[in-house]
């Protein structure tokens, strides 16, 4: 069976002294020696200046907005995961989906400034893949109308743009640890910032709120990461760059056998910038290559070749959100397309060459 991912996992035998340490040392949460130690080996790796380690990266996005003291409407993509959304929801406050632009599938800055409100307290874009967005243009509207810029960069972690990396974009970045990523915890997630007082709050709001023993300052959350996640990072840490070296030979290749098929459009590289390869995303045309998504979805099932429709549905249309005005199909005609073309083929470090041939020979058969 292939399927879309699967989590890298080290060598058993070099996890089991992370274990003993654990056990000698009797701290199995709450800001532990290997959390305290991650932070910084990821802080040092990322080239980022503050990181503070959750539980999980929907925590991450629900704590982040809490911090910066965001309400009313947030500017944010229908194409995504829907913890996005559910961040927003879990604040009460309202989503307003923009459409996105069709070379990466990221949010449209064309689209942002017209959908300002006196409401709009923040811009939400997503690193879709790990494409940047367009981080400059959305800086530029953000400063003119004095909002806040959160990214939901649950699959940027080592993307950098211009040698910096993409996590020092906007007052607060979130990465995902989740263990279908590129980097894992197994579950886990960070809120990337920009001054030790930033960071000091956002500790604070995931240990309950919490300023010392006895004092308790705001209502946060039990958002923690533990010291066997924090372990299992370190531990990982080690092989990320050799990980995405690999997936990048996997891009490569599928680049190189599909190219040339009608109807199936690929996705290159942005000029610039060290990618991650999180996914890799492709457009069916079924006008041109004669089967829809969904069918070619099912017959590559068939071969037990597990892919996914990622991002299907789109968020604006699940029940808690589809009654907005924004959420209207009318409004988002690029990510209404996109979500019916997209489809993400398997791409992990494990994946052999021959598997990545015997797929691509799949979707060519049907021509």
């Amino acid at each position: 069976m292939i399927t879309v991912t699967k989590p890298f996992m080290p060598p058993l035998e070099e996890y089991l002294p992370y274990l003993q340490r654990i056990w000698q040392n009797k701290q199995l949460t709450n800001n532990g020696p290997f959390h305290q130690q991650l932070e910084t080996e990821l802080a040092n790796y990322l080239g980022v200046k503050y990181i503070s380690l959750f539980a999980n990266a929907t925590l991450g996005l629900v704590t982040a907005l809490q911090a910066l003291g965001v309400n009313g409407e947030v500017i944010t993509t229908p194409f995504s995961f829907v913890a996005t959304s559910h961040a927003l929801w879990w604040n009460k406050i309202t989503p307003v989906f923009v459409d996105i632009e069709p070379d990466y599938l990221n949010l449209d800055p064309a689209k942002i400034e017209v959908a300002i409100t006196p409401q709009t307290t923040a811009i939400m874009p997503v690193h879709v893949y790990g494409n940047p967005c367009h981080v400059d243009e959305v800086k530029r509207i953000a400063d003119k109308h004095g909002l806040k810029v959160i990214y939901d960069a649950a699959h940027a972690f080592g993307v950098q743009k211009d040698g910096d990396s993409l996590l020092n974009y906007g007052d607060l970045s979130v990465v995902s640890f989740h263990a279908t990523k590129v980097y894992s915890t197994i579950e886990g997630g960070a809120i990337i910032c920009h001054t030790p007082e930033m960071k000091h709050h956002i500790d604070n709001l995931k240990n309950f709120g919490f300023r010392d023993e006895i004092t308790v300052e705001e209502p946060g959350i039990n958002a923690k990461l533990n010291e066997f996640q924090a372990a299992y990072g370190l531990l990982q840490l080690k092989y990320v760059d050799e990980l995405i070296d690999k997936r990048k030979a996997i891009a490569e290749m599928y680049r190189d056998l599909l190219n040339d098929v009608p109807g199936i459009r690929l996705f290159s590289d942005i000029p610039g910038i060290r990618h991650g390869y999180a996914y890799f995303p492709v457009l069916i045309d079924q006008k041109s290559y004669g089967l829809s998504r969904d069918v070619l979805y099912e017959k590559l099932k068939e071969s037990n070749i597990f892919t996914r429709r990622y991002f299907f549905p789109l968020i604006s249309t699940f029940e808690p959100y589809a009654k907005l005005p924004s959420a209207n199909p009318d409004n988002l005609p690029v990510a209404t397309e996109y979500a019916n073309m997209v489809l993400c083929l398997p791409l992990y470090a494990d994946l052999q060459n021959a598997d990545v041939q015997l797929i691509c020979s799949i979707i060519k058969s049907f021509i």
